[in-house]
Order: structure tokens, then C-alpha cells, then sequence
């Protein structure tokens, strides 16, 4: 979820491992493990162990800490090899995806599929043997709505893509909470809807930087058919929603003064950077000057901060 630099070259021209199609071990396991999206995954295990944290109003389990975290990661892998699979084609045309696996050639797309598969049963599997079910049954949920509901369904037909399908990257919350209880509760549904209202504003500044890769490949991502006024004015609504909902915890009495504070702080802080940015596309201000990769950065801190305390405010009530 971050932009990465690209070698020069025409978008769309594949590059070939090396001279004869040697493909080196060392190589092809960096590979499989680029399949897996690693930076997005470290998103969604800041957003699973924390709430393990509350959940149990303490420290939990360790073993069970460990083993919801493996979980995660593969059926997280499975699902983001699958998505690379599906949009083999538009990755080769896009530069922020041209060094992946199946466009360089270093993973074939029956590798790949075949990859994605495996670890989406096992991780289904791993969960419902060393976690419970039900945590289980959330993993693989999301694994398909990631899949089908959003890189099949949703992508490359609507604006909304990234709103409806952005409920997978929800499921962690979930998952780390009926880890802990085998079951749900408010609060994981609150950190859930927080999750749900941070995404479009987490990724539509990304999609303002890159929309170009995306008008190109006719993916409509709400910067390629909307204006940045347009754009900046649903961060910002989506803005006061996230931070009002964060606010939540608190008074139906899950968390306590520490988290309050940090909500409010960082909750704060990130309503000024979208204010600014919202400014700045109603001022025409464009390129380099709308600066809107200011508030993708400050997103993914917002995001640990919030969860970190969430886990330590338990230690401190």
C-alpha cells in the first residue's frame, strides 16, 4: 500500500528474470513471498493483536497470540495472490505494479493461483484447528470477499470499490476479537466500523497520486472519474465519521482515559491534514503542491497509534 520506485520502461513491457528464463531460488522465494503483499499485511496485524489486548483486558494467550497471527498472514497471502493473479493484466500496464511476480515472469500464473489456493485452505484449516471456528469462518470470509466481491465484482465497475470492498481489510478486528472469546461484541464491531471509514480515506490520497496508472488501465477509482474538490470533500467526510465512531469506546465503556486521549489526539491531527488537503484542491492546487501523500503517510500511523492504544488502555484502567 505504498508507492514504490519502478525501473523506466514503456508500462506494459514484462521483464524477464535473466537471459534463458533462469529463474534463481534465492529470487524465487523473494517471489512467493511479494505474492503475499507483506507492507499490507503488517496493516492488518496492527489492527488483530491490539484488540486481542482488549479483549482479553490484559495480555493474552501468547500461543494463541501467535497462532491468530499466522492465521492472518497466510489467508491475508492467499487472498492478496489471488488478487495478483486476477489483475495480472492491469499490473503489467500500471507502473506501480509493473515489478510484481507475474509481470516480471519470476512466478508463472498457475504458480500463482495454485500458491493462493493452498494458503487460503490452510489458513482456513490452521484457524479452525489452533484458533476455533468461528475465527475460522471470519478468516475465510474475508478471504472471498477480497477476492470475488472486490477484485472480480467491484474494481473495475464502480467508484465504490474501495468503500464496500475495503470490508475485508475490516475482518481482522474481528478476527482477533473472537480469538480471544469465541464470539463478537460491540467494541469489535465499533473497531470494525472504524477500520470500514478509515479506508477510502486511507487509499483515495494513493489513488490521487496514481490515478493516471488507473485512468490507463480503466480502473474507476473515485480520482480518475471525480475531481480533487470532489475527492478531498469524501476524505473529509469520511474523516469526521472515523474519528466520531473511534470516540465510541469510551462512553459504552470498553476503554478508558488513555485511548480516549489518543483518539482525540491523533483523531485531531488527522482531520487538520484533511482540511488542508480539501483546502488545497478547492484553491486548484495541483501535482507536487496538493500534497496529498502527506495524509496516506500520516494514515498508517493514525491506524498503529490508534491500536496500540487500544491495546495498552486495558494496563491502565
Amino acid at each position: 500500500m505504498c508507492v514504490t520506485a519502478v525501473e523506466s520502461r514503456p508500462a506494459g513491457v514484462a521483464l524477464t528474470p535473466s537471459p534463458g528464463g533462469h529463474r534463481p531460488f534465492g529470487a524465487r522465494v523473494k517471489a512467493f513471498v511479494a505474492l503475499t503483499k507483506p507492507r499490507i499485511i503488517e496493516l492488518l496485524l496492527i489492527t488483530t493483536v491490539p484488540v486481542m489486548f482488549l479483549a482479553a483486558q490484559g495480555v493474552p494467550d501468547l500461543w494463541l497470540v501467535l497462532t491468530t497471527t499466522v492465521g492472518g498472514y497466510l489467508s491475508a497471502g492467499g487472498a492478496n495472490a489471488l488478487n495478483m493473479y486476477i489483475d495480472r493484466d492491469i499490473d503489467a500496464l500500471m507502473d506501480r505494479t509493473s515489478q510484481r511476480p507475474l509481470v516480471t515472469g519470476m512466478v508463472s500464473p498457475r504458480e500463482c493461483l495454485a500458491f493462493g489456493i493452498v494458503l487460503a485452505l490452510v489458513s482456513t484449516v490452521w484457524f479452525g484447528l489452533l484458533v476455533n471456528w468461528l475465527s475460522a469462518a471470519l478468516s475465510l470470509g474475508a478471504l472471498l470477499f477480497y477476492v470475488v466481491v472486490y477484485t472480480m465484482l467491484l474494481k473495475r465497475r464502480t467508484a465504490q470499490n474501495i468503500v464496500w470492498g475495503g470490508i475485508a481489510g475490516c475482518m481482522p478486528v474481528l478476527i482477533g476479537w473472537s480469538a480471544v472469546t469465541n464470539s463478537l461484541s460491540w467494541a469489535a464491531v465499533i473497531l470494525f466500523a472504524v477500520i470500514f471509514f478509515w479506508t477510502p480515506p486511507h487509499y483515495w490520497p494513493l489513488s490521487m497520486k496514481v490515478k493516471d496508472d488507473y485512468a490507463r488501465v480503466g480502473v474507476p477509482m473515485l480520482p480518475v472519474i471525480a475531481s480533487n474538490r470532489v475527492v478531498a470533500r469524501q476524505i473529509v467526510i469520511y474523516s469526521w465519521v472515523m474519528v466520531a465512531v473511534s470516540l465510541l469506546l469510551t462512553p459504552l465503556g470498553y476503554t478508558g482515559w488513555f485511548y480516549t486521549s489518543v483518539a482525540l489526539l491523533t483523531g485531531g491531527f488527522w482531520l487538520w491534514e484533511a482540511h488542508g488537503l480539501q483546502n488545497r484542491a478547492k484553491a486548484g492546487v495541483s501535482g507536487a503542491k496538493l500534497k496529498e501523500m502527506r495524509l496516506f503517510h500520516w494514515s498508517i500511523t493514525y491506524v498503529s497509534l490508534l491500536f496500540v492504544a487500544v491495546a495498552v488502555d486495558p494496563f491502565l484502567r
